[in-house]
């Protein structure tokens, strides 16, 4: 082999959203002069750089490449050790390529984010609905689930009440809202809620939504039923008072006389 490498340091650190660099020293062992191309390659190739991209040397001369590595803020920077590689092609003997290896290890973070699908629902004796929660994190996410309201006025269940989810995946967390109290007729009303996304040794994450419940009958029927009641009850009122007068059309006078004219004489003994 006609080239001597040395990676400093071989071992490197770097946060998501960041930068490291590294330098690769490589010494041209042969008695030709040659010229060497860098490809960098392994899963941290995507965010890898090597300046310049190729290095003439003479024989018994040594030259200084540098790597740059900026792993993204995204969940395919994967949290933990990551291999990588550099592979360096002579251009006078191309099949005598060498493949220095590095390692490098990405910093964890855990970044979460919630959605209410839909926000607001309706319903009249319950709600259905469903929470997103996304990890957009690059390690795996470890959450509990709650459910509040602000006036006591909702009972909420989650199912499942505890989720673990791998860095770019997301989970779907089924809400049922029940109202304690039934409106029976009238309009509907707003009830808030607030479901949280609790994570170990973080700040709870809330998210809002609104149920609208609605009443069983509407307004207008119960002002009909009102009007209808107040009808029967004044009829009732009105036939219980009410005595008709009842006239009689006999002459008294015509009774006595015919009384007097029928009535028989004695009869003499």
């Amino acid at each position: 082999m006609s080239l001597w490498t040395s990676l400093e340091p071989a071992s490197a650190t770097v946060d998501p959203g960041s930068v490291t660099r590294v330098r690769l020293r490589l010494r041209n062992t042969g008695d030709v002069v040659d010229e060497y191309r860098f490809e960098p390659v392994g899963p941290v190739a995507p965010w890898t750089t090597v300046e310049p991209a190729t290095v003439r040397l003479f024989p018994g001369t040594t030259g200084t490449v540098e790597l740059t590595f900026a792993p993204p803020r995204t969940p395919d920077a994967t949290a933990g050790p990551n291999p990588y590689a550099v592979r360096i092609t002579p251009t006078e003997h191309p099949e005598a390529t060498t493949v220095p290896e590095g390692n490098l290890t990405i910093t964890p973070f855990t970044e979460v984010r919630a959605e209410l699908v839909p926000p607001t629902v309706k319903g009249r004796l319950r709600g259905r609905p469903r929470l997103a929660v996304d990890n957009v994190g690059n390690t795996r996410l470890t959450a509990s689930l709650g459910g509040s309201d602000n006036g006591d006025e909702l009972s909420c269940d989650l199912h499942p009440g505890n989720v673990q989810i791998e860095p770019g995946r997301a989970a779907f967390v089924k809400a049922t809202l029940k109202p304690k109290n039934i409106i029976w007729f009238g309009s509907k009303e707003q009830r808030p809620y607030t479901l949280t996304v609790q994570r170990s040794g973080a700040e709870p994450l809330p998210v809002e939504g609104t149920f609208v419940q609605r009443g069983f009958l509407p307004r207008w029927l119960a002002t009909c039923f009102g009007i209808l009641f107040a009808l029967a009850f004044t009829f009732l009122m009105l036939w219980i008072t009410y005595k008709p007068a009842v006239a009689s059309k006999a002459n008294p006078g015509a009774a006595v006389e015919a009384g007097s004219t029928l009535a028989p004489s004695p009869s003499p003994t």
